[in-house]
């Protein structure tokens, strides 16, 4: 099937006057997660994770993801058809630049689906790249499902906190600082933060899909199709809002000749660029401008997300709970479990992405994606690893937790995995640093446990979230390769560490932290520190207490006497008593190992 899907796309590339073809797991947003109508890379390769880039050339098929994704790729695309590689490890413009070696090629791509910066390292790599009138994956593919057109539902001041006109005013004053008449909004979290709209065009997201410029004298355009704007919204949008179909887009964009206009030129895609320099406007390059204020969540949206973390840890104590007492449980069971405890609270809008469910081997997956053709049996003793979040009306969730099945005592091999990953957990969830920090100055604070013993993970360490939008939003992250914005008050980031034995077992950690000022009596300058917002106990029997500091282990007490305190309450017999045994102090006996904070040199 796949390989026949290629010989079309290779026979329309011919018709289209070019010799090969870049194929990004995209959508004209250029986001993470994307309606049906855009998984153009999963319809033709048969792989479903969220980044990656299939390549097609006259002799050559290859497919590249980043190091989340290297088992699932190659688990889902035929090996026989695609070749296989690290998109990191070996960038796709230099594999494609070796593998052409010289050759005149000339390689097509979707303005709508990279952004300029993107295709730069192309044409820097020596390619010559072509525009495509139409994606010619649209003209082989016969079911392609349509463009969704979900309406768009207002999102309420007492969970957003400001208006949209306060808000519309904030970013046309920035704009007017900087000289700009007007910036494109190509992220659907731009566009309904700005505009306080939700909705449903996307699986466990909830954006309502459009694109926006905002002037600034403040008025912005929308496009979106009107069919989606019933009475009410439009009336909730104010008349400083006009929608316009996203068809009449360029003829709209002709009318900024000789202005300046600032793209996002990392995240916004090459036909916005195209069109506005066809119609004389002056490009300039910077950053979305709603990016940031919508990353510091505002003292409504601040509390929303510690009321929907508080609602999220009953659902998954009960769940933890479950877990432990049957033995029935698969991988889907399992995830529809705790989806089914997270919906008992009337806030609930479903998942904030589908559940890394993971028993066993496929817990070394790390965005593993169980179906019915993986889904298998939570067995005993052995390691089961579940990923998941919530979508609440007052915010969005994700939490990550590594437990042992039992009823036998965890290897020596894996507590002392588990207790490294939570080491480095704890000592990023601990630490306080001034203004100006970025997400990867922190980043090894989560792997130093790790490396003393020559581990590590291929993913970042923290993610923006969203309130009640994303789950990984921008433009701050931890990671190695994470844009350096400096952390600032009210920003939600993830903090999950983790260890992935393949064939085995995989372990991660993860809390979502909000971003508050700390205190200090002699401080010279303003700090930051995490307050944890997730609550849910880590699973003692994985913990060697001999292997953590002193300090290391008074924090997980401190957490697990918070937990117990926020929940224990609320929770009804026998999940109560379960949870005042999950969070029992621990003990640290002394052992061989000296702590992981304080390790021998040499």
């Amino acid at each position: 099937m796949y390989a026949e899907r290629l010989t079309r796309l290779r026979q329309a590339l011919t018709r289209a006057g070019v010799d090969g073809f870049i194929l990004p797991v995209a959508d004209p947003h250029l986001g993470e997660y994307m309606p049906e109508h855009d998984r153009r890379v999963a319809w033709l390769t048969g792989f479903t994770g969220s980044a990656g880039i299939a390549i097609v050339l006259p002799d050559a098929a290859r497919l590249l993801s980043d190091g989340r994704y290297q088992l699932q790729m190659r688990a889902q695309a035929d090996a026989a058809v695609w070749g296989f590689g690290h998109s990191i490890e070996t960038p796709p413009a230099e594999w494609m630049a070796e593998h052409l070696a010289g050759r005149a090629c000339t390689i097509g791509y979707d303005p709508w689906l990279i952004s300029a910066d993107g295709l730069k390292r192309y044409s820097d790599a020596g390619l010559t790249l072509v525009a495509l009138a139409e994606n010619p994956v649209d003209g082989i593919w016969p079911d392609q499902p349509p463009p969704p057109l979900d309406p768009a539902t207002p999102h309420s001041l007492d969970f957003a906190g400001r208006t949209s006109a306060d808000k519309r005013a904030e970013i046309a004053a920035a704009l007017a600082k900087a000289g700009h008449d007007a910036a494109i909004l190509s992220d659907p979290a731009s566009v309904d933060w700005l505009l306080n709209i939700r909705g449903s065009d996307v699986d466990c997201t909830p954006f309502a899909l459009g694109f926006a410029v905002i002037a600034a004298d403040a008025s912005v355009t929308l496009f979106m199709e009107p069919a989606k704007l019933g009475p009410e919204t439009r009336a909730w949008l104010g008349d400083g809002v006009s929608v316009l179909p996203p068809a009449e887009m360029a003829q709209a964009l002709s009318r900024f000749t000789g202005r300046k206009v600032r793209v996002d030129s990392a995240a916004t895609c090459q036909w916005f660029g195209l069109t506005l320099g066809a119609a004389g406007a002056k490009l300039v390059a910077g950053p979305d401008p709603c990016a940031l204020p919508k990353a510091c969540k505002n003292a409504v949206e601040r509390a929303g997300a510690r009321a929907a973390h508080h609602r999220d840890g009953l659902a998954l104590v009960r769940f933890l709970h479950a877990l432990d007492q049957r033995r029935d449980l698969t991988e889907l069971s399992a995830a529809a479990l705790l989806s089914g405890l997270r919906a008992l609270s009337p806030e609930y809008r479903g998942e904030s992405f589908p559940a890394i469910s993971g028993a066993g081997e496929n817990g070394a997956i790390m965005h593993y994606r169980v179906s019915a053709a993986t889904n298998r049996a939570l067995r005993d003793n052995e390691v089961y690893l579940i990923d998941s979040g919530g979508q609440y009306r007052d915010g969005t969730t994700d939490v990550t937790r590594t437990v042992w099945r039992g009823p036998a005592r965890a290897p020596e091999a894996i507590r002392e995995r588990y207790t490294r990953v939570l080491a480095g957990h704890l000592d990023l969830a601990a630490i306080a640093f001034p203004e100006g920090v970025a997400g990867p100055h922190l980043d090894a604070l989560a792997r130093a446990a790790l490396w003393r013993v020559g581990l590590d993970y291929d993913h970042g360490t923290g993610h923006g979230v969203g309130s009640y939008l994303a789950v990984h939003e921008g433009p701050m992250g931890i990671a190695r390769t994470a844009r350096p914005v400096p952390l600032a008050s009210g920003m939600v980031l993830s903090n999950e560490p983790g260890y992935y034995l393949p064939g085995s077992y995989g372990i991660r950690i993860e809390n979502l932290e909000l971003v508050v000022p700390a205190e200090f009596a002699d401080a010279t300058r303003p700090f930051l520190r995490f307050e944890t917002l997730t609550l849910a106990p880590y699973d003692r029997r994985l913990i060697a207490p001999g292997l953590l500091s002193a300090a290391q282990l008074a924090q997980v007490n401190a957490y697990h006497a918070r937990v117990r305190a926020a929940l224990a309450p609320e929770l009804e017999e026998p999940a109560r008593a379960w949870l005042v045994e999950a969070t029992a102090p621990l003990a640290n006996a002394p052992l061989a190992n000296p702590p992981l904070a304080n390790p021998p040199l040499g």
